[in-house]
This record gives structure tokens, C-alpha cells and sequence, in this order.
């Protein structure tokens, strides 16, 4: 990883030399109170103006020629294409084959995925919670990629296996979709009982997110594991702070 700007840091990946990525931080922005500093999200309760603002420095920071692609996350499985520009449309992802537009997800402990073809010709961002990966997500949005060329994927910033405890609901719910034991084995590895709370989990996105990989052929994955719970100074975390902001993931294509 590269610490590129206070607002951001740049994921290290071996992406093609026109491929850009970014996750924001939660530094440097305008935001104050639960949101301090730098919130992405209108959504969330912090006064608009202050969201505007860190928008446009990261637009700016960024170098971005088109304003980023912010979506309407429902925790759905719907991919947008980014180069329609439709405005806040409900979806949690977004895809891209064309220079300059900028798929973006925002996230306060759900995993964005980063994806990108080795020929720097496609690229997508996806909004991961727990629904989404057990939904499909991840595979309706490497069904995008439309070439033969191998993809790779980035995990960023997530909330922790020793921190996201859910209920025998989330896994069943999980365990339910399973098709192939190599899968099943996958998923089983996610799920630590959590042995003070009988019928309780410890859940870890990024193996949930490693799988839903895997089994959309995806195997070139990279990424830190940075707990979005644990790093306060860093990342918003929604199971930490409830009101809170988000932090943003993109990634786009460039002319050159």
C-alpha cells in the first residue's frame, strides 16, 4: 500500500499502467462530529455541504476528469455501467470499458472489491456485505467483463474477523446456497462459533469475499485485511460508531 495524499491511499496491485485506483480516508475532509472528517455519503446525516466538499477535493486530489459514479447501495446485487451516468442509481457496483468514468462504491465496514482485466480494458467496483456476497454479487459483476483476458481483484478496507459477530441466520443463510463441497469448505472456514455465545458467529468477509472469488474464477487477489473496526482514525466503521460516514473505493480507466 501507498499513502498517496491524506485523503487517500493508492492500493498496491499490479494493475496495467492505465488502470488508476484509490480508497479514501477518513483525513483531510470537512466533515466534523460523527462524520469527521472526510464522509463521502449524502446519506448518512452529515450536512450535505461538507459531504460536497470532500467529494469535490477527492475529485480534485484525484485528478479525475469525470465526477465520480456514486450509487444508491441497497445491498442488492445490481451492477450499474458507469459511462450511462445515471445519478444515484440503485445498484452496488459499477462497471466500466471506457476512459475517464469512474466506478465507486462507499463502505463503513461492508468489503469493496476492486476489478480490473490484465488488458486494462474493463474495470469494476462492488459493494460487498454479507447479503451481497451470499447473493451473488461478486459474480454478477465479473460477468461484466466481457473478454478473455484473466482478472484480478483488490479487497479493501473491512471490517475484521474478530470483530463482525453475526447470527446462525447469516450463516445458514450462507451454508444454504452452497453448491460443491470445495465451495461448502470455503464458506465453513468463514464462520468461527463464537464459543461465550452459542448460536452466534464470527464472520470474515474477506475469506466470504476470497471465495465468491474463486468461484467466479477470479484467483489473483490482493489486499491488506485492514479492519475497518479496529482502525478509527483511518475508516468509518458502522458497527463501531452506528452514525457514521463512509469511506470511498474507485477505480477507472485512463487514455494512457
Amino acid at each position: 500500500m501507498v499513502e498517496a495524499s491524506p485523503l487517500f491511499f493508492i492500493p498496491d496491485w499490479p494493475v496495467p499502467a492505465n488502470v488508476r485506483a484509490a480508497i479514501s480516508l477518513r483525513l483531510g475532509g470537512s466533515s466534523s462530529g460523527a462524520f469527521t472528517n472526510n464522509n463521502m455519503a449524502l446519506h448518512v446525516g452529515d450536512d450535505q455541504q461538507n459531504v460536497i466538499a470532500n467529494r469535490q477535493a477527492l475529485t480534485l486530489a484525484l485528478n479525475l476528469s469525470e465526477d465520480p459514479h456514486w450509487l444508491n447501495q441497497v445491498h442488492g446485487t445490481n451492477i450499474s455501467y458507469a459511462p450511462d451516468r445515471q445519478p444515484d442509481v440503485a445498484a452496488d457496483g459499477s462497471f466500466s470499458d471506457q476512459s475517464g468514468f469512474v466506478c465507486t462504491v462507499m463502505t463503513a465496514d461492508c468489503l469493496p472489491i476492486l476489478l480490473c482485466n490484465y488488458a486494462g480494458n474493463q474495470v469494476a467496483a462492488v459493494h460487498a456485505g454479507w447479503r451481497g456476497l451470499a447473493n451473488g454479487i461478486v459474480a454478477e459483476a465479473v460477468s461484466r467483463f466481457t473478454t478473455d483476458s484473466p482478472i484480478m481483484a483488490y479487497l479493501g478496507p473491512a471490517i475484521g474477523p474478530d470483530t463482525f459477530e453475526v447470527g446462525a441466520d447469516v450463516y445458514h443463510h450462507f451454508i444454504s446456497r452452497v453448491k460443491g463441497l470445495r465451495y461448502k469448505q470455503q464458506i465453513e472456514n468463514a464462520f468461527v462459533p463464537n464459543p461465550r455465545t452459542p448460536g452466534r458467529y464470527f464472520a470474515n468477509l474477506y475469506t466470504l469475499g476470497r471465495a465468491a472469488l474463486s468461484r467466479s474464477g477470479v484467483t489473483e487477489v490482493y489486499g491488506r485485511d485492514e479492519c475497518t473496526f479496529s482502525n478509527p482514525e483511518r475508516f468509518y466503521s458502522y458497527r463501531r460508531d452506528s452514525i457514521t460516514g463512509r469511506n470511498a473505493s474507485l477505480i477507472w480507466l485512463t487514455s494512457g
